[in-house]
């Protein structure tokens, strides 16, 4: 295998991006940072990242492929490689197809994350997304797969940190944020279409990502927990009350800090009093990413949400006793966004 590596600088992989032994060299860099913030071990991923092209090189591969990583596999038992060095071989196109399995070996995981990653980079950094239906790079695909190996296994990563080192490790950068926002997109566009899949509405995908959240792991878990949330008989009003915060602090910028000699009626003392327990509790739900319970939790806020509104008058001709309501509904309103935004949803 190392008489083939010897013969990868020789090989174009894209005329923008260089030869295949500079995609391997940047492969070889990001898999290295992902095995380090993943916490696997480095060697066999510096291995396996070196060894990832060579079979490209190989009479089987030029004959048939479709073998190319099986092929990997195979000769590097052969040359002695460790099995996960050489697993991870092969394992570094999984998922071939939509549906299809993923790597198994944290070593795969990671050379497939990372071969992923820097194609999709190479790719946007030189103008050449997908348009329509022509995808000929195969960027959905890879995207979706990134997204399945995060999602399914799972692997807690920050999205964004991951496409910023990706991107810059390419050799072409003009314009580098603005590649960086339209990988972040096209990610946010195929993490959209697969939770889709899985009974997730638009509107729900669209209310968790007002946190900006750059974990599919998290991001997913949110999702399913808001699901699960709207058919809570709680639900409803919550939502429509905290759509009509929204609307009510629309105009409402630089408000004093609560004041709590201010609460004069019991309605907005109970409120208070309240946001307060579920800011506490919620805090403890969040720390152990128990988000149905968070939910659950929120729910609570009922009762006390449609008294205030039923008996206080918010907006009140006493500048401060305004003030201090409004504040109360902003404290009410950050509260209400921990999870997601639930004053994007329409339970009904």
């Amino acid at each position: 295998m190392d008489a083939y590596l010897n013969e990868l600088p020789s090989v174009s992989f894209q005329r923008e991006l260089g030869s295949v032994a500079d995609k391997s060299a940047r492969v070889a860099s990001l898999a290295g940072s992902l095995a380090e913030a993943l916490s696997i071990p480095l060697a066999p991923v510096v291995r396996a990242a070196a060894l990832a092209k060579a079979d490209l090189l190989s009479e089987m591969v030029g004959e048939f492929p479709e073998l190319q990583g099986t092929m990997g596999r195979y000769y590097a038992l052969h040359a002695g490689e460790p099995q996960d060095v050489a697993h991870a071989l092969e394992e570094q196109y999984a998922p071939r197809y939509a549906g299809a399995p993923l790597p198994q070996s944290p070593t795969g995981q990671v050379l497939a994350l990372a071969d992923k990653f820097d194609t999709l980079a190479g790719i946007f950094a030189i103008g050449k997304r997908p348009s329509g239906d022509k995808d000929p790079y195969g960027l959905r695909r890879a995207a979706l797969g990134v997204l399945r190996i995060l999602i399914e296994t799972p692997l807690r990563l920050d999205l964004r940190s991951v496409i910023v080192k990706s991107v810059g490790n390419q050799p072409v950068t003009q314009d580098q944020g603005e590649i960086e926002t339209q990988l972040e997109n096209f990610f946010g566009e195929r993490l959209k279409a697969y939770l889709a899949d899985r009974d997730i509405s638009s509107d729900v995908f669209e209310a968790v990502a007002q946190l900006g959240l750059q974990d599919p792991v998290d991001f997913t878990a949110r999702c399913h927990a808001v699901s699960e949330f709207l058919e809570a008989p709680a639900a409803l009003s919550l939502c429509a009350a905290h759509k009509r915060v929204r609307n009510i602090l629309k105009n409402s910028n630089n408000l004093p800090s609560l004041d709590e000699s201010l609460l004069v009626e019991t309605a907005e003392q109970d409120l208070h009093a309240c946001i307060t327990a579920r800011n506490e509790e919620t805090s403890q739900y969040l720390a152990k990413q128990h988000y149905s319970e968070a939910l659950q939790n929120l729910a609570r806020l009922q009762t006390p949400v449609d008294k205030f509104f039923e008996t206080v008058l918010v907006m009140s001709d006493d500048s401060a006793v305004r003030e201090n309501r409004l504040a109360l509904l902003a404290s009410l309103d950050e509260l209400c966004a921990r999870i997601a935004d639930i004053s994007r949803l329409s339970p009904e």
